[in-house]
């Protein structure tokens, strides 16, 4: 019994040793972890509205997607020109093969998609993965459209689904769940976005 009251007592320490170890790691580089964070959704922010103003206000009112889409939305932003309303980024999130995939979404004045940026995609690699690869192209073998540039200028009457389900995005090889759930995220965002920018004068 004292061998086992040992043994226990053992275990105890060590986890106890090893929880406040990874507390420090974590406040250690909780700091580091942001500022990338930030400076990832900068750029996603400066790619999807190129000609806009910066910073990005975020906007005051949370959105929300169709009920029973499976789509949530995080923070989004007004995209400005000139001090004129120009659009909308929205970071959506769907549920991808393996994980959650999570993108930030420019929607126009005009009702079109000014540009998808993945921002969060574990999906596999080679496969579900392709859906953020800059190397990946769905119009073989011209090799000018990665699979989230095919989304530019669509807009919310332009079905934005997957071929299979009789829209207009190529899905990736192999991959027509991560292609599923980016293009429903997408499609999600464009209705939101328009409807947003239609009640707050930014709509054409």
């Amino acid at each position: 019994m004292s061998d086992m009251i040992k043994m226990i007592a053992a275990i105890i320490i060590f986890a106890t040793v090893a929880c406040v170890g990874l507390a420090f790691v974590y406040d250690g580089t909780k700091e580091q972890i942001e500022a990338n964070a930030a400076e990832t959704l900068n750029t996603a922010l400066k790619e999807v509205f190129p000609d806009a103003d910066e910073p990005f206000p975020e906007i005051d009112a949370p959105l929300s997607a169709t009920g029973g889409s499976g789509v949530t939305f995080g923070k989004a932003y007004q995209a400005t020109k000139n001090g004129a309303l120009i659009g909308i980024a929205i970071n959506a999130t769907d549920a991808g093969f393996n994980d959650a995939v999570t993108a930030l979404v420019g929607v126009g004045a005009d009702g079109r998609i000014s540009g998808v940026r993945m921002l969060v995609n574990t999906d596999t690699p080679g496969l579900g993965a392709n859906a953020s690869s800059p190397t990946y192209f769905v119009d073989k073998p011209a090799k000018t459209k990665t699979f989230y540039g095919q989304f530019d200028g669509m807009g919310v009457a332009g079905n934005i689904a997957v071929k299979k389900d009789g829209g207009n995005v190529i899905a990736i090889t192999a991959a027509t769940i991560t292609s599923r759930a980016v293009s429903l995220l997408v499609n999600e965002s464009a209705k939101a976005g328009s409807a947003w920018l239609a009640q707050n004068g930014g709509a054409q």
